[in-house]
C-alpha cells in the first residue's frame, strides 16, 4: 500500500463522481457506532455517507467529536443496515469513515469498505495516526483495510494548529494521502 500527499482538492476530484446504486449487502458483523451523516459534502471529494465510528483513544484537545470517544458508547448496527442507507442514494460518490478512531474496528469496517470499492464507490478514512505509527504496527486488519482506502486523511487534530480553510480537515498537521497502489 502506498500513498503520496496532495496540496489540493483538485487533485482529488475524480474521487467525487457518483457510483451509482450499489446494491445493499448481507452482513451481521456489528459495529458499534456514533452515528451518520447522510450527504456530506464536507468530509470527503463529492456526496457521501459518512460513518462515525464509536471509540477514540487519541482524545485530541478541541476534538470536534467528543462524545465518540467512549468505546461503550453509541449503538450496535450491522454492515448490512449501513449499506441499506448507503443504497438509498445513487449520488453518493462512496463513504467516509470517521469517529472516534475507526481503525479500533478495522476488521469489522473492511467487508463494508470493500463492497462499496468493489462496486465503483470511493473509500475515505479519518484517522488520528500518522500513516507512519500505522506502517509501523504492522497490524494485519489495519493493513488490509489501509489497502482499500483512496483517501487517507491523517493525524491528530491539533487545535493550536487549527485552520479553518484546509479542505477536510482541521488543523495543518493532517495530510490528505492519495493511494497510489
Amino acid at each position: 500500500m502506498k500513498f503520496r500527499e496532495v496540496q489540493g482538492v483538485q487533485e482529488l476530484s475524480f474521487l467525487g463522481r457518483p457510483a451509482g446504486r450499489i446494491p445493499s449487502m448481507q452482513n451481521d458483523t456489528l459495529l458499534r457506532v456514533a452515528g451518520f451523516t447522510e450527504g456530506s459534502i464536507a468530509d470527503g471529494p463529492g456526496i457521501r455517507l459518512v460513518l462515525f465510528t464509536q471509540g477514540c483513544p487519541h482524545h485530541c484537545p478541541g476534538c470536534h467529536n467528543p462524545a465518540t470517544h467512549d468505546p461503550a458508547g453509541g449503538r450496535w448496527i450491522s454492515l448490512g443496515e449501513i449499506s441499506e442507507i448507503y443504497e438509498k442514494n445513487p449520488l453518493y460518490a462512496g463513504i467516509t469513515l470517521s469517529g472516534g478512531e475507526p481503525l479500533l474496528q478495522a476488521a469489522a469496517l473492511l467487508p463494508l469498505a470493500r463492497h462499496i470499492k468493489e462496486r465503483g464507490g470511493t473509500v475515505v478514512l479519518y484517522t488520528g495516526y500518522t500513516l507512519e505509527k500505522l506502517q509501523a504496527k504492522n497490524d494485519k486488519d489495519i493493513n488490509d483495510i489501509l489497502r482499500v482506502m483512496d483517501l487517507l486523511i491523517d493525524g491528530p487534530y491539533i487545535e493550536e494548529r487549527r485552520n479553518a480553510a484546509l479542505s477536510y480537515r482541521g488543523s495543518e498537521n493532517q495530510r490528505l494521502l492519495l493511494s497510489v497502489s
